[in-house]
């Protein structure tokens, strides 16, 4: 392979396995220029805007400047409820997500409380209507119930399940697409319900909802899908009425890219709630590669994008369009990092996404980014009629900043950033796969939820409110590791394919009736499993708010003891008492310097502990080598996610940027597995 010279000229923006970025047009001296390469080698080069901010939160910032006071779709047409909003926020959701930065929250929250009233109704929304592209905000409504807990968010949610009970269906069970277009199945619906009803499902228990979730995508499929191009028509007409209908099979004519890209998006987005042991699951992740094979073959080889209509790319007229590329990019890249389908489609991924940026995006002289390319709609029926025709497809206005492509825009880039190690290092590669545990039996608080249904709460992967661990987690899984939960005691039957196991606040009295504290078969178990390469976390809590004799009975093994002490109090909001600032050089925190830290037990250490971070004098942080495994310890929860969501503390605060350290830190103690 041929290595550049010593000086070379770079024409584009790229990203070092260090994190920093190469400006184009620079000229890179030696050392810069095989930091490049080997970046390269790795798979680790992401275009980025100017200045090294990452191409999502740019296109964040248009969204917020574009939509801040209205939305507004169209010049002098009043707001109203639209999906085309929901994929939006959807998108600003994973920017979110990705940086800890609230005020991608706040916009989200405030966008949706343009609509959403205190008793929970919905300005402009008439569940009458029977559109299902209503249903497709729902998914908001749910993430803004589930982080606030506000009830209001809930009622608003019921409604757009309520209409799924009695919207109009086929004679076989699938969803009409809008009660104005009777007897049809559109792709495009089943991202805007499907979703939606599947999250709706798994938070309020409705078990049985999933074999009608699943009935939606294996009837699309059977009635639409094409065998021999293995794509999907835009549409199924079941009483073959409609003029643009196949009078035999009841299919629309054509093979509309945005269309397959709905469906592609939805089956990615439904089997995150969708429960492993269901039947029809299998079924959902069949319909899923056979499309991905679809969509690999109709990529275009020159560009790496698909065409406006996907099957006839050398046609006159047909050209390549933002939104479809978009919504494949996401969900390929998706169901590669969800373990939905092969790795290898992460390159396709990966040359359409390249080509998006390359073909689609454009700045501003003020900075603003904008999406071009994208088609404005495209339908069936209705008046002025629209025939599903190769030339009706063509005829509707290609459109910039169009949010349908922009919300998708979104979704690829914050996918691909992850996969891309944008914010993680490419040390952290051969760790993938390890596998994070948090006990949920020491720590084994429950409450009734919503539907009076009694639930474990208090520091879990999938609790969003500010006492869960939904973002360390979160964190945890695009840096490539498997989260799971322990709810019975650690054995060494059950801690065997543990890579991590992070013991949080066992239980006093006060908080469980009847706690299980930690006894010597424990401790004998969770000792062994370090000698032989765990890596343990133990999270303690102040005076007054744990159980320190038990715990400390496990600790002081690895020479860890919490103190019954509370240092580091803070006052109402007084954030800057809490405020602790962190050396240069400290081994675990590379990249944060200011984090939140209040009410700590401090520790006292012995050999072979030591300590990591200390505050006026007192060990707060202490690791422990043992055998082939370590041990690390704090004496709070500290990154829950009231203090590490971004939506809460002031911006100087980095806990989010500690979560994302210590959670590297620890993959990278993990000894990497055999085989």
């Amino acid at each position: 392979m041929h290595v550049p010279p010593d000086e070379v000229e770079l024409s584009q923006v790229f990203l070092s396995p260090t994190g920093r970025v190469i400006r184009k047009k620079r000229r890179l001296n030696s050392v810069v220029r095989c930091l490049l390469f080997c970046s390269i080698l790795l798979g680790a080069v992401l275009p980025v805007y100017a200045q090294g901010t990452p191409i999502s939160e740019s296109m964040a910032a248009t969204v917020m400047e574009r939509w801040k006071d209205s939305w507004e779709l169209q010049p002098g047409r009043s707001e109203k409820w639209s999906y085309d909003q929901g994929v939006v926020l959807k998108g600003m959701e994973g920017v979110w997500l990705q940086t800890a930065d609230g005020k991608y929250f706040r916009f989200i929250q405030q966008s949706i409380d343009r609509f959403v009233k205190d008793d929970g109704s919905i300005r402009t929304y008439e569940l009458g209507e029977y559109n299902i592209d209503h249903v497709n905000n729902g998914k908001i409504l749910l993430l803004l119930y589930n982080v606030t807990g506000q009830e209001k968010y809930r009622k608003a949610a019921a409604q757009l399940r309520e209409q799924l009970k009695t919207h109009p269906r086929t004679t076989e069970g699938g969803f009409w697409h809008k009660q104005i277009y009777p007897s049809q199945m559109w792709l495009d619906g089943l991202y805007m319900g499907e979703p939606f009803y599947a999250e709706y499902a798994a938070t309020f228990h409705e078990d049985a909802a999933f074999d009608d979730i699943a009935r939606q995508f294996v009837l699309m499929e059977l009635h639409s899908r094409d065998a021999k191009t293995g794509l999907l028509y835009h549409a199924w007409d079941e009483s073959r009425k409609m003029r643009w209908s196949n009078p035999t099979t009841g299919r629309s004519p054509n093979f509309w890219g945005r269309a397959m890209g709905w469906y592609a998006m939805a089956l990615v987005d439904t089997l995150d709630y969708f429960p492993q042991n269901h039947p029809q699951r299998s079924a959902l992740l069949g319909i899923l590669k056979r499309l991905a094979i679809a969509v690999q073959k109709y990529q275009d080889p020159t560009t790496g994008l698909w065409y406006e209509v996907l099957d006839q790319g050398s046609r006159k007229g047909n050209y390549l369009e933002a939104s479809v590329s978009c919504m494949f990019v996401y969900a390929l890249a998706k169901g590669v990092r969800k373990g939905y389908l092969a790795g290898p489609y992460l390159q396709v991924a990966e040359k359409g996404y390249s080509a998006i940026v390359k073909r689609f995006i454009r700045t501003e002289p003020g900075g603003q980014m904008n999406l071009e390319g994208t088609v404005s709609v495209g339908g069936l029926g209705g008046n002025p009629y629209r025939d599903g025709s190769y030339e009706y497809y063509l005829s509707e206005k290609i459109v910039t900043n169009d949010p349908k492509g922009v919300g998708a825009f979104l979704m690829a880039a914050n996918e691909m950033e992850i996969a891309n190690g944008l914010r993680s290092s490419p040390l952290l590669r051969p760790r993938r796969g390890k596998t994070v545990t948090l006990d949920s039996f020491f720590n084994n608080e429950t409450k009734p939820d919503a539907t009076g249904r009694v639930s474990r709460w208090h520091y879990k992967w999938d609790e969003w409110p500010n006492s869960g661990f939904f973002f360390w987690g979160n964190i945890f899984r695009n840096l490539g590791a498997k989260t799971e939960t322990l709810t019975a005691g650690p054995t060494a039957a059950n801690l065997k394919n543990t890579d991590i196991y992070i013991i949080v606040d066992p239980d006093t009295p006060a908080e469980t009736p009847k706690p299980n504290f930690i006894g010597p078969q424990h401790i004998k178990a969770i000792t062994d499993w370090v000698e032989a390469g765990g890596v343990l976390v133990l999270m303690g809590n102040d005076a007054g708010n744990a159980e320190f004799d038990r715990f400390n009975e496990l600790a002081t093994r690895f020479g860890i003891a919490f103190n019954k002490d509370s240092k580091n109090r803070v006052q109402g909001n007084d954030f800057a008492m809490g405020s602790v600032m962190v050396e240069s050089g400290n081994p675990i925190l590379k990249t944060a310097r200011q984090l939140y830290l209040k009410e700590i037990s401090t520790l006292t250490l012995s050999p072979p502990a030591k300590p990591v971070m200390q505050l006026r004098g007192d060990v707060i942080m202490a690791t422990a080598k043992v055998g082939r495994g370590t041990v690390f310890a704090i004496g709070d929860p500290w990154l829950y996610n009231e203090y590490v969501d971004g939506r809460k503390l002031p911006p100087q605060f980095e806990n989010f940027k500690a979560a994302q350290d210590l959670a590297s830190w620890l993959l990278l103690q993990s000894p990497r597995r055999k085989g």
